[in-house]
């Protein structure tokens, strides 16, 4: 069995795990502390000394992924956005508003998205679609792939990939144009569409009806244990990185379409190699809008799987999805989870296991257990060039010595683990060396039921997925409306990005 365990943490702190605004803060309010007692104020230096134990604790201590400040940062957003009406959104077209087509309508993190279609490429003419990003100054293009999955692949090919991945992954931090990749895979149990079509188009008229009603058995049968997989690659190019290359090509969303289609054909040709991947296909702007449709509603997959079909006998029907109709009706970010539509979702993150992690672990995670439900699953993988790594793991490096001074000075015997992740920092400067690149991924999964079902028994069995894939589950609570757009929509969304949040 393949195991990675060599990661480290993604950031350490310079003296006894605190970061240097944290240590000056605390080192500050103790500096108040030895002036009342130079001065002889018992009284004050009690008061002044509890006081700075209570900040350190509501400061230094996360509760659930975060600090005490973080959280009452988080829940006054979250009142004022509900005290104000912010935290609820309508469509355009629910409202009887209903403007261009064309114009994106989507809620919270994807409000500020602007859908560009490409310059014309491959023999098939395609305009692939360009996201971008207003907030974050970013542009992403994002495809459909195909991959026959690790599961009953054998030790060495299950290696192969992984290194394949790897490779993909220095590759872009060679070229320091793509930021990050991320890859999305939603599972959803079969609604059977596609087999339908195929039974109406190839039934024979003279069947006996008993080999009709064994057909139909099996068909029954069969669509209740069958799962749909829907997976999708996007890479993310900062608007800083884009912009001269887009000067020289031809200036505008016209040349920045140019320089992506070049970073798109990289990623494909690592895709299709390494990584295994049997087919790629860029998403236009109609297939992208489709894709984010039945992200918020899985429910609608199979109306446009029959539309789809009808217009290849009728070409007048329409069967495309506009972009005014793309997202919601209505969606509302509660606290514990996130409604949209007749549907609504819970997300959290996944921590890594300080043994390991083996490949294919994420099985249960994707395995919807109940029907009309919906996993979802994405991996960031932020690339760091080779400069901006240079400088991290000398960072790194120091403050893993001077932690160990501190601690020896103090001391205070280091834990097994916290010699374990020193020792791994400091093994970075040797991978670094051999070529490697420096990335720091992280992972958010989903699940969607309809409204008719319990949401806090969907998140349940989320978590007890992830705990038995060998991960600690973290819920997004406050953030479940952004952790779901990042981790269902494949828009380049990226939790850990400023300006997301």
């Amino acid at each position: 069995m393949s195991v990675y365990s060599e990661y480290v943490p993604a950031k350490r702190g310079w003296i006894l795990g605190m970061t240097i605004p944290q240590w000056i803060v605390m080192a500050l309010c103790m500096l108040s502390v030895a002036a009342a007692f130079s001065r002889g104020a018992w009284g004050t230096v009690a008061v002044m000394l509890l006081g700075w134990l209570v900040l350190g604790l509501l400061m230094l201590v996360p509760v659930r992924g975060r600090s005490a400040f973080g959280w009452v940062a988080a829940a006054t957003s979250h009142t004022l956005a509900s005290v104000t009406g912010l935290s609820a959104w309508r469509s355009r077209a629910a409202s009887g508003k209903a403007g261009d087509a064309d114009v994106p309508d989507l809620p919270g993190a994807l409000t500020s998205i602007e859908v560009h279609e490409g310059p014309p490429a491959g023999p098939e003419m395609r305009r692939t679609a360009l996201i971008q990003d207003h907030v974050t100054r970013t542009w992403s293009v994002s495809a459909s792939v195909s991959h026959p999955g690790i599961l009953l692949r054998d030790e060495p090919e299950r290696r192969g990939r992984a290194i394949g991945l790897t490779s993909l992954i220095d590759q872009m931090a060679v070229g320091e144009m793509v930021s990050e990749v991320i890859a999305i895979v939603r599972t959803i149990p079969d609604d059977g569409a596609e087999r339908a079509q195929w039974v109406a188009e190839n039934a024979a008229g003279d069947a006996p009806p008993g080999a009709l009603r064994v057909v139909g058995d099996l068909e029954e049968a069969l669509t209740g244990v069958s799962v749909r997989h829907e997976s999708f690659v996007t890479a993310v190019v900062e608007e800083s990185a884009l912009a001269k290359p887009a000067r020289e090509a031809g200036r505008g969303v016209a040349g920045r379409g140019k320089v992506l289609a070049d970073v798109t054909a990289e990623i494909t040709g690592a895709l299709l190699g390494g990584v295994g991947v049997e087919a790629v296909r860029w998403l236009t702007s109609p297939e992208l809008a489709v894709a984010t449709r039945t992200g918020f509603a899985p429910g609608d997959r199979a109306a446009i799987v029959d539309a789809l079909a009808e217009r290849a006998r009728n070409p007048q029907v329409n069967a495309d999805v506009p972009w005014a109709q793309a997202g919601p009706s209505t969606a509302s970010a509660a606290v514990r989870h996130y409604e949209h539509d007749a549907w609504h979702s819970v997300s959290v993150t996944l921590q890594l296991p300080d043994r390991g992690a083996a490949m294919g672990a994420l099985l249960p995670v994707l395995t919807p257990s109940e029907p009309e439900e919906r996993r979802s699953l994405a991996v960031v993988w932020p690339v760091t060039t080779l400069q901006q790594a240079d400088r991290e793991i000398r960072r790194s490096e120091a403050m893993a010595d001077l932690s160990d001074g501190f601690n020896e000075k103090l001391k205070r015997t280091s834990r097994a683990k916290d010699r374990r992740a020193a020792q791994r920092t400091r093994d970075l400067d040797v991978k670094q060396a051999q070529g490697n690149s420096l990335t720091a991924p992280h992972a958010i999964a989903t699940i969607t039921v309809p409204k008719s079902r319990s949401i806090a028994d969907a998140g349940r069995r989320l978590e007890s997925a992830v705990r038995r894939a060998g991960f600690a589950p973290l819920r997004l609570d406050v953030s479940h409306d952004v952790a779901f757009c990042a981790s269902v929509v494949p828009m380049g969304l990226n939790l850990a990005r400023k300006g997301t949040l």
